[in-house]
């Protein structure tokens, strides 16, 4: 049984922006409508138990613990002291305990209506991470205000409170999703301004029954892509990739670059968008339900649930779960067209999520099929893979050990004519 490293605990589950891709608010499953509007603190103190009680089972001496929504923020400052003091006492305590590590995910705009959040995040050392869509013309065409309005202006000010000096110590980085209208230079660009010590550039959520924007509806592959499919996804990503990689210093981390760059040199990636590295992620909603990622919310009505809940159930009932078992077998977990591709342990099958067919997949449908974005994944692989091999070249050092472990080798070619 793989242990959870990482709590995902939905404190607010309601947002005060409304974009029009949201996979909470727009998705497929529609659970949000019946939970509570925060997380209580006794909810709170109950799945601090349950955290301890996994890692005590299991000898975990740090977990991480990732506040979230809708937009967590809109809890306020007060909740969020005490929220935060209550898990911080349960987890740490005055012994020492599990070291902790706190995550939150924000559209910012609260950060500017209420800035004694920030003295919470300081006291607490909350990193925060902010979404934001590039530019303001990319961003206003999807992150909006109810009101219809662009959300950029504001959050662009969050963010600039949130990176200055007295704040930059809680900056942890920029949410990007990708936009094809969107130029991917000028959105990396834009990006940059802000000096992000990391971002991360995420793919729309879709599934083959219902396909991101840009990506018609097509059957599922029989096999691996031929090379010949549209992805303009992948073109994006390359784009970008060409940008962020061949700045003459480094300007700033982009996960999936490098996420995919450590793949395919042989070592193991920490994201669940790429690699075989089993799921340690965990969610607890607002009414203490157990559930798994929220992603899953793209494929179908009641995805993510798993009837569990931190009332009657441990993390141990979780794990033992068969959705979450599903996504900790690694290559043995992927189906029949991703288990044959050379490409398999570094792009790992994409995101589960994005794997979901419906009837689209013929009898059965469900997640064993390839990501969507399985042409874009194999020719972005493939051009980084290539990138790779002209510097470990330039450099005059051999290419020793970087095919084995993470397909660097079949990547560049040779080995695999029906992948290209």
């Amino acid at each position: 049984m793989v242990p959870f490293r990482q709590f995902l605990l939905k404190i607010h589950s309601r947002c005060n922006l409304a974009c029009d891709y949201c996979y909470v608010y727009e998705g497929a499953d529609q659970s949000w409508r019946g939970r509570p509007r925060r997380m209580e603190l006794e909810t709170v103190r109950r799945t601090a138990g349950r955290i301890a009680e996994h890692a005590a089972e299991h000898g975990l001496d740090e977990v991480s613990v990732v506040l979230h929504g809708g937009e967590p923020l809109l809890v306020g400052a007060d909740h969020l002291g005490e929220l935060l003091g209550v898990l911080s006492g349960e987890l740490g305590g005055e012994s020492g305990g599990l070291r902790v590590r706190f995550d939150l995910q924000t559209n910012g705009l609260r950060l500017l209506d209420e800035p004694a959040l920030l003295d919470v995040l300081h006291r607490y050392r909350v990193a925060v991470g902010v979404s934001l869509d590039g530019t303001r013309a990319g961003h206003d065409r999807h992150r909006r205000l109810p009101s219809g309005a662009g959300s950029w202006a504001r959050t662009a000010e969050a963010v600039r409170l949130l990176g200055s000096d007295r704040h930059r110590e809680l900056f942890a980085g920029l949410l990007c999703v990708v936009d094809l209208a969107a130029d991917p230079v000028d959105t990396y660009e834009a990006l940059l301004e802000f000096a992000p010590p990391r971002l991360d550039l995420l793919l729309p959520h879709g599934t083959w029954a219902a396909p991101p924007p840009g990506l018609r509806r097509r059957p599922v592959p029989g096999g691996p892509p031929s090379g010949a499919e549209p992805a303009p996804y992948g073109e994006w990503l390359i784009a970008a990739f060409d940008r962020w990689y061949g700045a003459p210093r480094r300007e700033t981390g982009v996960r999936l670059f490098e996420e995919l760059a450590v793949l395919l040199l042989g070592g193991r990636a920490s994201s669940e968008a790429v690699g075989l590295a089993p799921v340690d992620l965990v969610v607890v909603e607002t009414d203490g339900a157990i559930e798994q990622a929220d992603s899953l919310k793209a494929a179908y009505d009641g995805a993510p649930g798993t009837g569990l809940d931190v009332w009657r159930h441990g993390f141990a009932d979780a794990a033992a779960h068969p959705g979450f078992r599903a996504r900790q077998r690694g290559l043995a977990g992927l189906g029949a067209v991703c288990g044959g591709c050379p490409l398999a342990r570094v792009c790992g099958g994409g995101l589960y999520a994005h794997r979901w067919a419906g009837e689209a997949g013929g009898a059965g449908g469900g997640f064993g099929y390839p990501s969507v974005y399985c042409a874009d994944l194999d020719r972005l692989i493939r051009h980084v893979a290539g990138r790779l091999r002209e510097g470990v070249a330039g450099l005059g050092l051999p290419l020793r050990g970087a095919g084995g472990g993470g397909g660097f080798r079949e990547a560049g070619g040779g080995a695999a004519p029906s992948c290209r």
